[in-house]
């Protein structure tokens, strides 16, 4: 739980992530016609809020380390960030499919 009030009090992306979990949730669960629909529409979602807790302590352990510029601290925090730009993008793309 220490992680979830740490990540919610200082990351404003992870507070984004959770507001439109809590908002889109019900309405994959009701637009879904199957069990099946229903999980991959809210599974989905929560893939996001994963990653970015992932990438969150990726950038805190770079940050502790140093605070002067190093490609690798550069290159693990961009790879982070990319890896949440791909689960938005799968979210999308679930959703898109799964009720059109």
């Amino acid at each position: 739980m220490a992680g979830f009030r740490a990540a919610f009090a200082n990351e404003q992306a992870f507070r984004q992530e959770v507001y439109c979990l809590i908002v889109l949730a019900p309405l994959g669960l009701w637009w879904g016609e199957t069990g099946l629909e229903r999980a991959l529409l809210v599974g989905s979602l929560l893939i996001v809020p994963i990653v970015e807790l992932l990438n969150s302590a990726v950038e805190a352990v770079v940050d502790r380390v140093g605070t002067e510029h190093h490609e690798l601290s550069g290159r693990a925090k961009d790879m982070g960030s990319a890896a949440v730009l791909l689960s938005i993008l799968l979210a999308c793309v679930v959703w898109l499919l799964v009720l059109l």
